[in-house]
């Protein structure tokens, strides 16, 4: 069941869906990282989270933050450590911008 604020966003404006799952050609650090040449924005958080999570990256004192290892600093901007908060909006630098 989806929430009902999520399924207000997405009437009220299902570009920002279309955005988020429509498929993209990755640039090669993202592609060498994810396995893939093209993939959703979507998806592409999804793959990140679950490296997080299968390789135990999560700060063990502090769960908002990740303790990034060399694979996830080169596609993270080279960052030692990354606050969950700031993790989708570094995955999206790799995105390129939609004309508008």
């Amino acid at each position: 069941m989806v929430p009902q604020q999520i399924k207000k966003a997405i009437t009220d404006n299902p570009k920002k869906l279309a955005n988020l799952i429509d498929l993209v050609n990755l640039p090669s650090t993202l592609r060498e990282f994810v396995g893939q040449s093209q993939i959703s924005r979507l998806g592409c958080f999804m793959r990140v989270w679950s490296y997080i999570k299968t390789n135990n990256l999560q700060d063990p004192n502090n769960k908002n933050v990740v303790n990034c290892d060399e694979k996830l600093k080169s596609i993270l901007l080279g960052k030692p450590q990354v606050d969950l908060a700031e993790l989708p909006a570094l995955i999206r630098l790799h995105f390129p911008k939609e004309p508008k």
